[in-house]
C-alpha cells in the first residue's frame, strides 16, 4: 500500500488536527467561535476553512490538481488575508500539515520510517504541500493587491471631490477631467 493510500484512511483525523491548529491561530474568543459554532450561516469561517481544508488534503491525496486546490482554497486564504493576520501566519497554515502528517505516520506505521521508497514517498508529499503553500501564497497576495487597490481607489476619490468642491478641476469631455494649478 503506497503513503497516499494510507493516508486516505487517516483523512479525517487529518483534516480535524489541522483545523484545531487554524483555530489556535486565533484569539481564544475568535477560537471558541470558531470550533463550536458549527451553523455554516452563522460561522462561514469555519464553513469555508474545512469545506477548503477538506478539498486541499482530498487533492493532495488523489491528483493533486492545483486548478481545484486553488478554488477550494481562495475562500479560506481570502479570509485571512483581510484579517489581522502577517502574509507568515496567514499562509503558514498550510504547512501544519507537515507535522501532523509525520505524527499520524508515525504512530500508525513507525516501521516505515525504515523504508527509504517510504521516505521519499514522504518527501515528495511534502514537496506537494510546499507547492500547496505557494499557492496560498499567491491567492493572498492578491488579495492584498486589491485591498490596496481600493484603497487607493478611494482616496483618489476623496481628493478629487474635494479639489473639485474647491474648484481646482477642470473637465474636458475629451480627456476626462484634470486638476488645474491654484
Amino acid at each position: 500500500m503506497n503513503l497516499k493510500a494510507r493516508l486516505e484512511k487517516h483523512k479525517d483525523t487529518i483534516i480535524d488536527q489541522w483545523f484545531d491548529r487554524v483555530v489556535k491561530t486565533y484569539p481564544a474568543d475568535t477560537a471558541g467561535f470558531l470550533k463550536n459554532k458549527k451553523d455554516p450561516f452563522a460561522n462561514p469561517v469555519r464553513n469555508n476553512t474545512l469545506a477548503g481544508m477538506n478539498a486541499v488534503v482530498t487533492e493532495l491525496l488523489g491528483n493533486g490538481d492545483h486548478d481545484v486546490i486553488r478554488k477550494h482554497l481562495d475562500p479560506a486564504i481570502r479570509i485571512r488575508a483581510v484579517q489581522q493576520f502577517t502574509p507568515a501566519e496567514a499562509v503558514g497554515i498550510i504547512f501544519f500539515l507537515k507535522p501532523i502528517i509525520r505524527n499520524i505516520l508515525k504512530t500508525k506505521y513507525p516501521q516505515l520510517f525504515t523504508d527509504p521508497k517510504f521516505i521519499s514517498a514522504l518527501w515528495a508529499l511534502e514537496s506537494e504541500i510546499d507547492g500547496i503553500g505557494l499557492i496560498a501564497f499567491d491567492i493572498y497576495v492578491g488579495c492584498r493587491e486589491k485591498i490596496y487597490d481600493l484603497k487607493a481607489t478611494v482616496e483618489r476619490n476623496t481628493i478629487y471631490k474635494a479639489f473639485h468642491r474647491a474648484g481646482l478641476v477642470v473637465e474636458d469631455p475629451e480627456d476626462g477631467p484634470d486638476i488645474r494649478p491654484v
